[in-house]
């Protein structure tokens, strides 16, 4: 389902910029990842990376090799996670070795998320939700993401989402919009909501919502 923020384990993000040296045996320091203070973050390199994903399942591995031809190597590495920093459109994008199930709108698998700044409206959590259980929400940071199994799907999905939140679309017109599009995608045909983000996106900084602290009885 779709989560508040802050609900989804932090594991996800806090090896981000830590050096993972020793963590597979022969790479040593090649993982040691990091960037300094106003620098384009670093890339791991090519072999490092193929070590990491050598005994990865096919398709994380599939989709791995799509985003390196597509943003080149990723900036940050563990034996379970690539990671590109401000690649394209995206504020980040994490790809996992596992795969998560998912029926909608067809069986396949969840292994790349892709994450924006945007503001949700608390009263739209619950659409969200009930739209697409692979459309996560972080009101803290001012987050949004999609997870799929390709970037295509995840254009979509957040497409979809923002239509939901600006009112054009309401839950199940969103859901069967979806699957025609997915569908007539798996024949060739390409919707402009499966190629880029059609919404203008929020500066950076401007989506985060820290909340307000409870006063004192």
């Amino acid at each position: 389902m779709c989560r508040h923020a802050d609900e989804r384990p932090n594991g996800r993000r806090e090896f981000l910029g830590l050096a993972v040296a020793g963590s597979v045996a022969g790479l040593g320091s090649l993982l040691a990842v990091g960037r300094a203070a106003g620098q384009e973050p670093a890339k791991v390199g090519k072999e490092a990376v193929e070590k990491l994903i050598a005994d990865w399942p096919a398709k994380p591995k599939e989709v791995a090799k799509k985003m390196v031809e597509q943003y080149g190597q990723p900036n940050e590495a563990t034996p379970t996670h690539l990671v590109w920093l401000k690649n394209g459109p995206w504020k980040y994008t994490i790809l996992f070795s596992e795969e998560v199930p998912h029926n909608f709108p067809m069986k396949h698998t969840d292994v790349l998320e892709q994450v924006i700044d945007y503001k949700v409206p608390p009263d739209k959590f619950d659409e969200l939700a009930a739209y697409d259980g692979s459309v996560t929400v972080r009101r803290t940071k001012g987050e949004m993401s999609a997870m799929c199994d390709k970037e295509e799907m995840n254009y979509l999905a957040l497409n979809l989402a923002n239509d939901i939140v600006t009112g054009k679309m309401g839950v199940e017109e969103a859901r069967k919009f979806y699957g025609k599009v997915a569908m007539a995608f798996m024949k060739g045909e390409k919707h402009e909501y499966t190629q880029k983000l059609v919404f203008h996106q929020a500066a950076k900084g401007g989506t985060a919502d820290p909340d307000e602290p409870l006063k004192k009885e």
